[in-house]
């Protein structure tokens, strides 16, 4: 193999680099006054902001071109609803409603407590609100059926007097009445019955529905008047949880207000840290201005990357308000690099040369993290969701304006630096001081007012104590016999927890994790699933084909398909319109067996119940093209197994079906999130490996690179199963950036441990984390302060970026400065080729 060369593409780099750096070197104020303009020209786009925001839950966090949104499509065209119909089974989307949930851990079926129920039902129903200096109520803009309100079952049921409870023998999860059957498994929670019988014992809460027509304006404002009102309300029996159609999206928006704050703080930590790691001792030495200007580097890239696309109409989705955390930790991943390169430079040198020799070294290395980082954001705009879409396009394009500006900005600021250096000038007052310590002075004026050592034999600066350590204990350590045993038992070991992990990952979004913490949509939720989890959704089912109804052979057809449905265990009970028609055609005794009769009957029938009739599409001459009829399904699996199981049980029927619910739209994401990320991922890690084999002068480094961005994924997928978070599209944006993340360390040691003049093994691993152990262990350590503060956001959005950025840093660091450097010392073969 040693035939080959594989440095055709690095070497030029370094020699354009090298020229780079010297004219950057030379005319540094050139690169200090463009980056500065041009990232306040592109700033400009911020003003943009507010029009650019594009929050729509259903847009962001469902997958583009859905099932489920096409079957919207079809159910909407063929099923188009009637507005003085209306009907909560029928709603083709959520609808525009509010809720009330009323609990008692004993019993809710009491007078008292009914009576309370009542009272606050009133005055929800008589709250009056202003549009246009008019005044409105709930019947002005509630949804109607046959011309009134629509009313809540069991409400209707006590007859809206809670004296009278005791004597109503309440069945569950059906009333039935003599006027019609009241499906009080909606509105009853924690039911408790009768042995041996349907009858209610007691419950434990109650759920009331305020459902609205369609005016937006008007529909806000009395939602929002319901909010206020109801937030207000303390009952003395029960507990009150409520939420509204707008909630989640209101709450949702309220999210990126939550962490502005902690971008202060993050900037300011990630500063103190910058200039801590730094700082030398040494007063001339010391680049406590360099770590300044790589934060105000990074501050640049974010202006000018959200700004450019600001101005361009880019939608901004608030996924994206986690990317400066991410760029401010490559971009001083980036300045440490840099630095570390330019104090192996000689001192003596004049600063343009010095700069040319650092940005030979720096700049593969950190050209090549870039590249891959870019790459792999770039590639997750390929998702079908546009949440990842949005974040992924603004990360990428930060990232190389946080590239552009390390080589520009940061570049000619380090020529400053050094042209201070060279004049052996104080860091602060910029006054020339003596290199050495002066007869009689104290020990004070030597630390504040001598520097400019270094080591006289090799012209180099003294290197850094922890430099020092990775050389002379940490590096001889890591390569010993018994050592490396050890570690590869740890990453065994590692191996088995993360695969583990990885077959315990839940996969989708939880809706409720879309709001922050404190919100009081989250006790809803919580009372919702604590007291109506046994019902699950009500699923239409569409008979997309003309249909003989009246044909026995046909009928026979259809009942098998429902039969099917009825047979899955989470399929409760079916309410279908034609079931209902032949009940009342043999209750009269009419015959509905032949065309002519079926639609003469099924007119009269309509008329009785024209409810029905919402179910059925007719054509112009009184055929019917399409019809529908509902499923009401269980809690007993999963939402994802519900949504494939009907799916297919309607793909499996002779006859053309078509199931939906709204919430499909939601669920369809688990149809596609494994798929999506793992197409993803294999594709990231074949372009990872293709730009690791160009850029990397041996070909077999390169594939541990690869295995480093493998080995790190896994851990990374594991590890977040274990600390409770799912796959979905939050998650999915992470470890997208994850591939990028995970080849920056290990690239960077890699490349040190090619480039490195050691003949043996273990001294050019050593040699590797001497030169590069320091500044990838601070990159990694600023990285990791840089998000530490979304830990305490109140958002699962914000918390999911942290544990999982965490996760990446952390194993990416244990594979750069642990497993990597051990396992390149087994290839003896693993150097540079010219």
């Amino acid at each position: 193999m040693a035939r080959f060369h594989t440095d055709c593409i690095e070497r030029p780099l370094r020699i354009c680099f090298r020229i780079m750096g010297h004219f950057v070197g030379s005319h540094p104020w050139w690169f200090v006054i463009t980056p500065l303009l041009f990232s306040i020209s592109l700033g400009s786009g911020f003003y943009l902001l507010k029009v650019r925001m594009s929050n729509d839950i259903e847009e962001q966090f469902t997958p583009l071109g859905g099932p489920a949104k096409m079957e919207r499509e079809y159910i909407e065209e063929t099923f188009p609803g009637n507005g003085s119909m209306f009907s909560s089974f029928r709603l083709s989307r959520g609808g525009n409603y509010a809720t009330v949930i009323a609990s008692n851990s004993r019993n809710i079926l009491t007078a008292d407590s009914l009576q309370e129920i009542l009272d606050l039902d009133l005055k929800i129903r008589d709250m009056v609100m202003q549009f246009d200096n008019q005044s409105f109520k709930y019947m002005d803009v509630c949804a109607k059926a046959l011309g009134s309100c629509v009313s809540n079952d069991f409400l209707d049921v006590i007859e809206y007097n809670a004296t009278g409870i005791d004597s109503i023998d309440l069945t569950y999860p059906w009333f039935d009445s003599d006027v019609r059957s009241f499906p009080l498994y909606l509105s009853l929670g924690s039911v408790k019955m009768n042995h041996e019988s349907l009858i209610v014992r007691s419950a434990e809460a109650v759920q009331l529905y305020y459902y609205l027509e369609d005016d937006n304006t008007k529909t806000d404002i009395w939602l929002q008047g319901f909010i206020d009102l109801v937030s207000n309300e303390s009952l003395n029996f029960a507990q009150v949880s409520y939420s509204t159609s707008m909630s989640m999206q209101w709450e949702f928006e309220k999210t990126p207000s939550s962490v502005i704050h902690l971008f202060s703080i993050t900037y300011a930590i990630a500063i103190v840290f910058s200039i801590l790691t730094s700082w030398r001792l040494d007063n001339v030495r010391t680049k406590v201005w360099v770590a300044f200007c790589g934060v105000l580097s990074t501050g640049l890239a974010v202006l000018s990357g959200f700004g450019v696309l600001l101005l361009l109409d880019q939608p901004f989705v608030m996924t994206a308000a986690s990317c400066p955390f991410l760029i401010l930790g490559i971009g001083l991943d980036d300045m440490f690099i840099m630095i570390s390169c330019w104090q192996r430079t000689r001192v003596l040198d004049d600063v343009p040369d010095r700069l040319a020799d650092t940005y030979r070294d720096a700049a593969v290395s950190i050209s090549i993290t870039t590249l891959t980082d870019a790459l792999a954001l770039f590639m997750g705009c390929s998702s079908p969701f546009g949440s990842v879409q949005s974040f992924c396009l603004y990360a990428g394009v930060s990232v190389c304006f946080c590239y552009l500006y390390s080589v520009t900005f940061l570049g000619a600021c380090m020529a400053f630096n050094g042209q201070r250096e060279a004049g052996n000038k104080h860091w602060f007052t910029c006054m020339k001081i003596p290199e050495d310590l002066p007869p009689s002075s104290s020990k004070a004026f030597n630390m504040c007012c001598v520097g400019g050592r270094y080591n006289q034999i090799t012209e180099l600066e003294e290197p850094e104590p922890v430099s020092y350590i990775f050389e002379h204990f940490y590096g001889p350590c890591l390569t010993h016999k018994l050592m490396k045993a050890c570690i590869i038992i740890i990453y065994i070991a590692y191996l088995a927890v993360s695969i583990y992990g990885v077959f315990m990952l839940k996969e989708g979004l939880d809706i409720k994790n879309l709001a922050l913490d404190d919100s009081y949509i989250i006790t809803y939720y919580n009372h919702q699933r604590e007291h109506f989890s046994e019902y699950s959704c009500n699923v239409m089912v569409a008979v997309k084909q003309s249909f003989s109804y009246w044909e026995g052979d046909e009928q026979r057809q259809l009942q098998s398909c429902i039969s099917n449905f009825e047979s899955l265990n989470f399929v409760n009970s079916t309410l279908a319109w034609f079931t209902s028609y032949r009940k009342y055609a043999q209750a009269l005794n009419l015959n509905i067996s032949s065309r002519g009769s079926f639609h003469t009957h099924l007119a009269k029938f309509l008329q009785l119940t024209p409810m029905f009739g919402e179910d059925i599409n007719l054509t112009a001459g009184g055929d019917i093209q399409a019809s529908r009829f509902f499923l009401q399904t269980l809690n007993k699996t999963t939402m994802k197994d519900l949504m494939t199981g009907l799916r297919k049980t309607a793909e499996e029927c002779p006859v053309e079906l078509l199931v939906y619910h709204p919430a499909f739209v939601y669920f369809d994401q688990y149809t596609v999130i494994m798929g999506n990320t793992l197409q993803t991922v294999l594709i990231a890690v074949i372009v990872m490996l293709s730009v690791s084999l160009v850029l990397i002068p041996n070909p077999l480094c390169s594939v541990w690179v690869t295995f480093a961005i493998c080995s790190v994924m896994l851990g990374v997928t594991g590890f977040m199963s274990l600390w409770g978070v799912n796959l979905d599209s939050i998650s999915m944006i992470n470890l997208v950036m994850c591939i990028g993340f995970s080849v920056d360390f290990s690239a960077h040691i890699s490349y040190a441990f090619v480039s490195s003049t050691k003949c043996d093994v273990n001294e050019k691993a050593t040699d590797a984390l001497a030169h590069l152990g320091f500044p990838i262990l601070q990159g990694g350590l600023s990285t990791i302060l840089g998000v530490v503060v979304l830990s305490i956001s109140g958002s699962y959005i914000f918390r999911t970026f942290f544990r999982i950025v965490f996760l990446v840093i952390a194993f990416g660091l244990l594979h750069s400065l642990v497993f990597i450097p051990v396992f390149l010392t087994f290839l003896g073969t693993c150097r540079k080729w010219h």
